[in-house]
């Protein structure tokens, strides 16, 4: 029960749009169509343009769980220029998300041979070790984007690098990536709820209270979290502070495991 917030927050870490502004809102407005960006600059061959409107619309449906036209973009980005690492690292996601890890690991591979600094490809091609049981790789990947100073999202890898390290039972190394997001972004929602889990776990409550008190100023609440910080308060004997986060498990998720559980007594 513990993985399931932070992994599926974290799934959409993933840098699927890594250079497409004008994708950046589609999620929620699949209706609207996919707007790839258009360059004004005449800089580009007509080839790497194509490649670009191409990619950034395999992106976009790649947001939107249109796998079907995301490959079919990706592989007209890829037929217009197939030194555009961009595309090949669109294309790994999508591979990955069909489940054909031959060639998803072979796209993001070259992604990285093409640009080895790419921060974007870094990050994904590291989550997608981390998914595969291949923890001590991924991280290693996660960790050179970090390292790129032109990388916006530095967090992001670090939080997947503190889930990937979870993912191998390394909960020292795991907190320090995690404090690391913090230190970076201090409203990191991600980093904070780990953070308050692993101070549970260590049986640190009061810390563990603190981060849970800092989550609830930037993000709603949904049943995981209440139901630490309904363990939380009973760890540390405030039965109103407990039964508060209990009504809310009842009321807002009262089909939840984490309601049932409760309703159980089971506690641990």
């Amino acid at each position: 029960m513990r993985q399931r917030w932070h992994m599926a927050s974290v799934a959409a870490w993933f840098s699927a749009v890594v250079l497409v502004s004008g994708c950046a809102g589609m999620a929620n407005t699949p209706d609207e169509g996919v707007q790839p960006t258009m360059d004004t600059t005449g800089n580009e061959s007509s080839a790497r343009n194509r490649a670009r409107i191409h990619t950034e619309l395999a992106a976009g449906y790649f947001e939107m769980g249109n796998l079907g036209v995301a490959l079919e973009s990706i592989t007209t980005a890829l037929q217009a220029d197939p030194g555009y690492h961009t595309a090949h690292n669109v294309a790994g996601l999508v591979y990955a998300a069909l489940k054909d890890d031959r060639r998803a690991e072979e796209h993001f591979n070259r992604a990285l041979r093409l640009n080895p600094a790419d921060p974007d490809a870094n990050n994904n091609y590291g989550m997608y070790l981390c998914q595969n049981r291949r923890e001590e790789e991924g991280i290693k990947y996660l960790l050179a984007a970090v390292q790129n100073p032109l990388y916006l999202l530095p967090e992001r890898s670090l939080v997947n690098a503190g889930v990937c390290a979870r993912r191998r039972n390394d909960n020292v190394a795991a907190q320090d990536f995690f404090q690391r997001a913090v230190s970076v972004r201090p409203n990191q929602p991600q980093a904070l709820y780990q953070l308050a889990e692993l101070s549970f776990l260590s049986s640190n409550y009061a810390a563990a209270q603190g981060y849970l008190r800092r989550l609830s100023q930037v993000t709603s609440a949904n049943a995981e979290i209440l139901w630490l910080g309904l363990r939380v308060e009973r760890k540390l004997g405030n039965t109103l502070a407990e039964a508060s986060y209990a009504q809310q498990l009842r009321k807002n998720f009262p089909e939840s495991r984490e309601a049932v559980a409760l309703k159980a007594g089971r506690f641990e």
